[in-house]
């Protein structure tokens, strides 16, 4: 399993990258909200020769818009997954199925050279989730062991733990595989 971690404005541009292989940075929410340090956080995988992801926390509401906004503000390079964070709202709300997929679809038409997967906590998969559509692999959140998430759908990443900060483990033999397959989108 490649270790791997996911950050936000909560944490420091200058996070230790050192057993890491990928990091997601939080990018974008809604059709407003920028992660004041994307820049700096990206800079710090980047610069670590880690494979980067970045995503968007998804609310309800106008999903094209939201997926134009998430493009324009996550870096556009290839080779670079995109996430969608699929959870409930700050004001107790979530999208449906049918946004997850629609704002998932059109992510692939916006950025058909990046790999798009579905972060969704364990209760969403198995209680909200309909459709099974996770794009291009599933990123799961359930905090057990690592690598040993409590569902049965294949997955791709496994965050496993938010103490002290996000972890993660993905599902690939070495690097080098994580790198081919997010290139080869």
């Amino acid at each position: 399993m490649l270790r791997g971690i996911d950050v936000s404005a909560y944490q420091s541009s200058s996070y230790d990258t050192d057993g890491l292989s990928f990091v997601f940075v939080k990018a974008t929410e809604g059709r407003s909200y920028v992660n004041p340090r994307l820049a700096a956080q990206t800079k710090r995988a980047r610069d670590a020769g880690l494979v980067v992801g970045f995503y968007h926390f998804l609310w309800p509401g106008n999903l094209t818009a939201q997926a134009e906004y998430f493009v324009s503000k996550a870096p556009d390079r290839p080779g670079d997954i995109l996430a969608v964070d699929w959870e409930t709202t700050s004001n107790g709300t979530h999208a449906s199925n049918a946004q997850k997929d629609l704002f998932i679809r059109k992510l692939k038409d916006l950025r058909p050279n990046n790999q798009v997967v579905l972060y969704c906590n364990r209760n969403f998969w198995l209680t909200h989730d309909t459709t099974s559509y996770a794009g291009d692999g599933l990123w799961i959140a359930d905090y057990v062991a690592a690598g040993k998430p409590r569902i049965k759908a294949r997955w791709r990443f496994h965050q496993y733990t938010d103490d002290p900060l996000d972890k993660n483990v993905a599902d690939f033999g070495s690097k080098a595989a994580l790198r081919k397959w997010a290139e080869d989108a």
